[in-house]
């Protein structure tokens, strides 16, 4: 039972977490980017922030919602009859087919259908193809097609144009195909160039907008080598995230030591707060093995015969017929990951949703097994490209990689193609990093001890900011990307104007995760963590070890909890 638990946890998760973390942070104008003068218009494409809204002009659910809806939740929802049904319909063919006949299957339907009533409006069909006429709301299609068409610029005081980073704004369903998605924004560019009189744009891609980017490369790249002069990536998803790779192919996992990192990181940023009697009561159940033995006792009872059926129904009824979101599953586990959600060659499912897989197989073939090569032929074809990538925080901790050096949604190693790292618990080893500083390559090496940036795909045009989550696109990274994407020369560490190739960013007002500050990165500054990943605490591997961790989170759970009652009092 402990794993089906898992899977509605990490669903809750998602709902919760993923809301602040994957949706872009529209960053306000500052003085300094409104002062930059592109000659060139400048397309911004974001993430999975745009609002949905059916045929009948209600907004289709997205798992942010559901912050709100657990605000809600009271004794009276829970007495509810339609939520009584609910309950029903999982329960009893878990305990009746499943427990008592070995028959699950009827338990994965009725998950998936009892899951997919909140998605029901935002789910594709089986083809990959919106239902219900969900997609943008009419008034946001009728503000894009104005924009599209105008010259939205600037002038200096001397009459001179000029653009923003704000003027263009490529607006789309990110539920879709990444390679249909590309054919409307090479449309949309064609559009601005032509209203613009200019003959070539920079693009600002961020999150799950570097994989439509990197298919219009990919399907597109005289288009791109023409009219294209820079493009900047920020927390690139393309080359793959762990928490929507690993989850649905064999790798969920939950470890609660990362939970609780990831508690303190949320409260850290302000997504929500949480009591630290929540996260001392966490590291005890931890230290103390019972999240172990919960673990072992699970794999050996239901674990093995259920994964791949809840995998299945949870994805399926969620946000596992959306193409985009499959694009960020890694190629290593790709082919992994359809087995475990539609199941084997000539399946039920695999028949049922061959319109989608055809979609998902044509961007496997066109772009996830090509990115280093589309994204080295597009450099050569003349077009300047960066990339940013964030660490400093806890990955959700649904898979396998949470100790990974993250944003909190992917590991560095995918988000700058492919820098050398250590983990939250190892910096790379000290021979490691002597070797490298040996063979002159110490300048790729940040003073934590933690990244080498030199095997990167573009080591010379890849900067690397701690302090700074996934969802903070921050008034710095705007400038960098605008920096890169606009210049009339491809902008390396060497020749932008940025403190260093590392730098550090730290928020210096809650309230606006985009007020905040960048500093070159040394050994004085660099710890930056809300937390303090201790290996030998959390991972101890002797008798002696894990009994002095358990003593000592015992201890401390204790005083906490002393505390907390002497407060209530």
């Amino acid at each position: 039972m402990k794993h089906i638990m898992q899977k509605v946890v990490s669903l809750l998760l998602v709902f919760t977490l993923l809301a602040g973390l994957s949706a872009t942070v529209f960053a306000k104008d500052t003085t300094w980017i409104s002062q930059s003068h592109s000659d060139i218009p400048l397309i911004r494409i974001s993430g999975d922030g745009e609002m949905l809204f059916d045929g009948e002009g209600n907004k289709v659910f997205h798992y942010k919602d559901a912050l709100t809806m657990a605000e809600k939740v009271d004794v009276d929802t829970l007495k509810d009859p339609a939520t009584i049904e609910s309950i029903v319909n999982l329960t009893m063919p878990l305990l009746i087919n499943g427990l008592l006949h070995g028959d699950w299957d009827p338990f994965y339907r009725s998950l998936q259908t009892e899951i997919g009533k909140l998605f029901e409006r935002s789910l594709l069909d089986p083809d990959g193809n919106p239902q219900y006429g969900s997609g943008l709301h009419p008034d946001k299609i009728a503000a894009s097609e104005y924009d599209r068409h105008t010259d939205k610029f600037w002038r200096t005081e001397t009459g001179e144009k000029y653009y923003t980073h704000d003027r263009y704004w490529f607006h789309y369903d990110w539920r879709l195909d990444p390679i249909e998605s590309a054919a409307e924004f090479k449309s949309y560019i064609d559009d601005i160039l032509e209203a613009t009189g200019c003959e070539q744009a920079g693009i600002l891609a961020s999150c799950l907008g570097t994989n439509v980017v990197t298919a219009y490369l990919a399907v597109y790249p005289e288009h791109a080598a023409q009219h294209i002069r820079g493009v900047a990536y920020d927390g690139s998803v393309v080359g793959g995230a762990e928490i929507l790779s690993e989850a649905i192919s064999g790798k969920f996992n939950i470890n609660a030591a990362a939970v609780n990192r990831l508690l303190l990181d949320s409260s850290a940023i302000g997504l929500f707060q949480v009591d630290d009697f929540v996260n001392v009561t966490m590291e005890m159940l931890e230290r103390d093995g019972i999240f172990d033995l919960i673990d072992e006792t699970g794999k050996k009872t239901l674990y093995y015969t259920m994964v791949e059926g809840v995998t299945s129904a949870l994805a399926l009824s969620t946000i596992y017929t959306w193409p985009n979101y499959w694009a960020s599953v890694t190629p290593e586990d790709y082919e992994t990951a359809k087995q475990y959600v539609f199941g084997p060659e000539g399946s039920e499912k695999r028949t049922k949703y061959a319109g989608l897989i055809a979609k998902l197989d044509r961007y496997d073939v066109t772009v996830r097994q090509r990115v280093p090569e589309i994204l080295k032929q597009t450099v050569a074809n003349g077009v300047h490209f960066g990339a940013i990538s964030k660490y400093g925080f806890q990955l959700l901790p649904i898979c396998e990689s949470s100790d990974a050096v993250s944003d909190q949604f992917a590991s560095v190693r995918r988000s700058s193609f492919g820098a050398t790292t250590g983990t939250l618990y190892q910096d790379l080893p000290a021979s490691y990093l002597a070797e490298r500083r040996a063979s002159g390559f110490g300048d790729y090496l940040s003073p934590d001890g933690q990244v080498d940036a030199s095997t990167c795909l573009f080591p010379e045009s890849t900067w690397f900011i701690k302090g700074s989550s996934h969802s903070n696109w921050s008034d710095w990274e705007l400038r960098l990307m605008y920096d890169i994407a606009s210049a009339k020369e491809q902008l390396t560490v060497g020749n932008v104007c940025w403190p260093s190739r590392f730098v550090v960013y730290s928020y210096t007002n809650p309230e606006v995760e985009t007020d905040g500050e960048i500093a070159p990165m040394t050994t004085e500054n660099c710890d930056t963590e809300n937390w303090e990943a201790d290996d030998k605490m959390d991972n101890p591997t002797d008798r002696a070890g894990k009994i002095f961790s358990a003593v000592s989170a015992l201890l401390k759970w204790l005083m906490a909890l002393i505390t907390k009652i002497f407060h209530l009092g």
